[in-house]
Formats: structure tokens, sequence, C-alpha cells
């Protein structure tokens, strides 16, 4: 019987993907299965892939014959899960020895729907722990009550799915909007805090986050950018009014900071991008949006009443400005 499905999706990774591989070679156990799906790799991705069978016991590679992004590579690879757990794991990322067991006894022993844990974040030969947002750890706890306050970084600004371990019999829970070719985590992590019934936060940090990759989707400035927007409609759809001042400072948030490096688009597609915030931001209840800029960073709040210029001022008195969420 297997205990744990791995689901590594890639699209032509070879510059890392053995390094990804090496790792789950030091996390290999006899229940565990590693599923890598090859989302339409054009370079020597499934070649080395291949070359991996026989040293990682478990392995499987399923292939698409032509890209179908992210989050549809994720679900492919859920579909062929038989574990009774499941986690991810990004091509470019890799896993500390021992990682994924230390994983397992930590679900097996708090019994929950889903464990969220910390990783170590890679810019070059820096490494920085980055902390879930959650003060309690090892203990059972309501997914929904981790989803507020609005104002500060709660569960719901931790929207790493690799971050983490789950119940395979969450079923419909773990499948990722496959509409979505960036920003497929946000209204993932959502649905789960909203609808799973258990989870807790562990203090263990073995993932190693790659960032800034050249060709990652958070380098990339194509019209893959605009489906943030069509994520939080994800988010917004039919959202508990309880939720909605978080979900609006979440958005809010990360829009800024979109539009802060968004040198990277065209001229035509920035012209989009922001059409189409100024739009959304006009059509979200105006004292939230208000709130919620004026407790930005001075910087972000001149950044989003220039985009939408007829923004009223806060009714509060502002007293302090919260951590930023991106």
């Amino acid at each position: 019987m297997i205990t744990l499905s791995v689901v590594v999706p890639v699209l032509n990774g070879e510059r890392y993907i053995a390094d990804a591989l090496s790792s789950l070679c030091r996390n290999a156990r006899h229940d565990f299965e590693f599923i890598v799906v090859n989302d339409g790799s054009v370079d020597a991705t499934g070649d080395i892939v291949d070359d991996f069978t026989r040293d990682l016991p478990g392995l499987t590679m399923l292939r698409n014959p032509a890209p179908v992004g992210l989050a549809d590579a994720r679900n492919t690879g859920l579909s062929a899960a038989s574990g009774r757990y499941v986690t991810f794991m990004d091509a470019d990322d890799w896993l500390a020895p021992g990682y994924l067991a230390r994983l397992v006894e930590a679900i097996d022993g708090l019994g929950c729907d889903f464990v969220r844990a910390d990783h170590v974040q890679v810019e070059g030969r820096k490494r920085v722990v980055h902390r879930a947002p959650m003060a309690r750890r090892g203990v059972v706890l309501d997914p929904r009550e981790a989803i507020l306050p609005a104002g500060v970084r709660t569960m719901v600004d931790y929207p790493y799915a690799w971050a983490g371990i789950y119940r395979r019999s969450l079923r419909d829970l773990l499948h990722f909007p496959g509409s979505l070719h960036t920003a497929e985590d946000r209204p993932w992590i959502w649905r789960l805090h909203r609808e799973a019934a258990t989870f807790a936060v562990v203090s263990l940090a073995g993932v190693f986050y790659r960032r800034l990759v050249s060709g990652s989707l958070t380098q990339v400035g194509d019209e893959r950018q605009l489906h943030f927007f069509d994520a939080f409609d994800l988010v917004f759809k039919d959202l508990e009014p309880e939720f909605l001042p978080k979900a609006v400072r979440n958005f809010c948030a990360l829009l800024a900071h979109h539009l802060e490096i968004a040198d990277r688009f065209t001229p035509a597609l920035r012209s989009r991008f922001e059409e189409r915030g100024a739009h959304m931001v006009r059509a979200l209840p105006a004292e939230l949006v208000s709130e919620s800029v004026a407790r930005m960073s001075a910087e972000r709040e001149t950044t989003l009443r220039a985009l939408v210029p007829d923004l009223p001022p806060s009714p509060h008195v502002r007293v302090r400005r919260d951590r930023e969420e991106t």
C-alpha cells in the first residue's frame, strides 16, 4: 500500500530536474511513489527522468504531448496518485534528506486533513527560512479560523502547494483550476481553508524553493499574467461576507506588487493589465478597498491611487501600516 504520492510537474526542466530527483532519492521509501508529469517538454527532461528509473524506486513519468500548464499537470499527477497522502514538488526545487518521512510522521501524528510547513528560499547561495504565518504549531486547528484577521498575513497569504502534505481523500479540494496558467495556488488555498475540516502547521523547513529562476511564471511577462485576475474572480466567487475584507486586502496587495514589477510587460500588455486591474478594483466595495490601501506602504498606496484616481480616502485614521502580503 502506498503511503505518499509526490507529484512533480515539469516543463523543459533539464537544468534542474536532476537536482530535484536526486533529492527524492534521498527521501525514497518502499511505500512512496513519485509521479513526474512531463508537460510537453522539448528538451532533455524526459531522458534525464528516464535515467533515474533505476535509482528512484516508485518513479513514474507521465507525458503530455503538448503543454497544458502547471495546474492541469498537477491535476494529471493527482489523478494517477494512489497514496494515502499527497504532496507536490516543483521541478526546480529540492528537498532535504528525510523530509518526506517527517511530513508523513507529522500528519499521521496529528490526524488532520492537511499539514503546512515552512520552507527555505534560495537565491544563488543565499538561504532564508520563510515561516508559514501561523504561530501555533503542532496542534490541530480549524482552517477557516486561519483565514483572518484581514489586516495581517495569514495562511491564505502562504499559497505554496508544495509546502505541505494533504490527505488524498480531500479529492476535489486538491484539484487546481485548470483554466489558470498563473496564480493557480490562490483560489486553491482559499478553497482548501474554507472547505477542509482540520489542519495544522509544523516547524519543518525541508523544501528548498529556488527563486527568480529564468523562465518561471513569476519571471515571465506574457499574457498568462492576466490570469491573476481570473484567479481572484474565483476567490471572490461565493465568498462568505466575513472573509471579504481579507480577500480584498489580499487582492490589493498583490495587484500593487504586480504593478511595481510591470516593466516586464510590453506597453500593450501593461495597458491591458492596468485596465483590468482598475475595473476589478472599482467592482469591489469602495470602503474595503480604501481601508486596505490605507494600510499598505506609502509606495503601494501611491501605486494603487494612481491606478484608480477616484478611489475615496480611507474613512479611518491610519495608526500603522501592516506587513505586506507579498
